[in-house]
């Protein structure tokens, strides 16, 4: 799994101009299934989403993690994060996972997320979506499970 997470003061996701998902404070979570990716790698993430000190102390230093700054995570599917443009001119999706697959992992990730307590919102899983957002810093991380 690839997550792109960033923080931010706000953000929203809309399906065909309806916002389905929206928080203020916290953590934008673009999330990427991969071939062969399984249960033990969302678990894994969802706990780092969870603990990453992302987020200032009263010295200004990210030492403060999500759940401890009482912010909430925007879960958006992003099956283009797994696209390999390394070759020509068009992207290759070899590695995005079976949106069978892909799904499952997707939603055991945002249980995952809300087994912490935190507040979690979502966008639609394979629908086209509109994801708005105020980086807040800027500050954004590249998670890997592997």
């Amino acid at each position: 799994m690839r997550i792109v997470l960033q923080r931010v003061s706000r953000a929203e996701v809309r399906v065909a101009g309806e916002v389905v998902g929206r928080i203020d404070r916290g953590w934008l979570a673009l999330v990427g299934v991969a071939r062969g990716d399984e249960a033990s790698h969302a678990d894994y993430l969802a706990a780092k989403v969870a603990g990453l000190r992302g987020f200032a102390d009263e010295a200004g230093k990210m030492n403060r993690s999500v759940v401890e700054v009482g912010g909430a995570v925007l879960v958006v599917s992003q099956f283009t994060l797994l696209g390999d443009c390394r070759a020509g001119r068009r992207p290759s999706f070899t590695e995005s996972a079976d949106p069978v697959l892909a799904e499952t992992l997707y939603e055991r990730f945002i249980a995952q997320l809300r087994t912490t307590g935190l507040t979690v919102a979502t966008g639609v899983f394979r629908a086209e979506m509109e994801v708005e957002l105020v980086n807040d810093g800027p500050v954004t991380f590249l998670l890997e499970s592997r």
